[in-house]
């Protein structure tokens, strides 16, 4: 059984940067999908970036574009989501998720591994 695990976030100032991570273990996910998802209270879960590491396919939720990238470094099994240039509506618990591609980037229930989420708070 695979496991993800989140990590990075705190709180942050508006304009500032945080890199989260995503720890993988239990099995390999070096040819998966891997999608960030985010949710705010009182909102549902909405999409953030993807990556299909079998093709490099990479799409970012239009709201992000240019402020977050994906990255990964293979010998820790650990995918990265650097965030710059915050802003307060970016508040919102961080989730890394996993799934066999190809699948939909922008539906969680197309992903079948998840993290436990970490919390990023941008003030201003």
């Amino acid at each position: 059984q695979g496991q993800l695990a989140e990590s990075g976030g705190e709180l942050a100032q508006a304009g500032g940067s945080l890199r989260l991570s995503c720890a993988a273990s239990g099995r390999s996910f070096s040819r998966y999908v891997m999608g960030w998802f985010r949710q705010a209270p009182g909102k549902e879960r909405e999409f953030v970036a993807a990556r299909d590491w079998s093709t490099g396919s990479t799409v970012y939720e239009d709201s992000v574009k240019g402020r977050f990238t994906i990255s990964r470094d293979n010998a820790k099994n650990t995918e990265y989501l650097q965030m710059n240039s915050l802003k307060l509506e970016d508040t919102a618990v961080y989730y890394c998720a996993a799934g066999r591609g190809p699948l939909n980037y922008y539906t969680p229930s197309s992903y079948y591994y998840w993290g436990q989420g970490t919390q990023v708070t941008v003030s201003s």
